[in-house]
C-alpha cells in the first residue's frame, strides 16, 4: 500500500511517498530532512491530530465555549471523542486551560478551555 503525505514539520512541505502494509513502513521517499522521515512514518501508521471544537455552556442555549485537546489524538478516535463532547456542558466561570473532559475516550488527552469566560 502506498500513501502520499505532505509533511508539515517544516515550511518546505515535502511530498513524501510511504510504502508499507498499513502498519509497517517498508520505504519512505521524497523527504527533505530526517524529521520528515519520522513524521511520515507516524502519519502512515497512526495519524494523530489536535482536536479543536466547542462545548455547550450550561444555561445558555446558543452559546458555545471553544476547547481543544491538550495533546494529539489518534484520528481513529476523533468521532468517538466528538460524541462525548457533544453531550458535555460546562458551567461558567472557566479559566484558560481548565480541563473540561479528563482523559477523553481513554486517549490520555484532556479537553481544555481555550478562552476564559465568566
Amino acid at each position: 500500500m502506498e500513501k502520499e503525505i505532505i509533511c508539515t514539520v517544516c515550511p518546505r512541505g515535502c511530498n513524501i511517498l510511504v510504502k508499507g502494509d498499513g502498519s509497517t513502513v517498508d520505504s519512505v521517499e521524497g523527504y527533505g530532512c530526517k524529521r520528515g522521515i519520522s513524521y511520515a512514518e507516524a502519519e502512515y501508521s497512526n495519524p494523530v491530530r489536535i482536536l479543536t471544537t466547542t462545548v455547550k455552556i450550561q444555561g445558555k442555549d446558543n452559546d458555545l465555549l471553544p476547547v481543544r485537546s491538550n495533546q494529539p489524538i489518534s484520528k481513529a478516535k476523533i468521532l468517538e471523542c466528538m460524541e462525548v463532547i457533544k453531550k458535555a456542558q460546562v458551567k461558567l466561570p472557566v479559566k484558560m486551560h481548565e480541563v473540561v473532559i479528563e482523559n477523553i475516550c481513554d486517549t490520555g488527552a484532556d479537553i481544555v478551555v481555550t478562552k476564559p469566560l465568566a
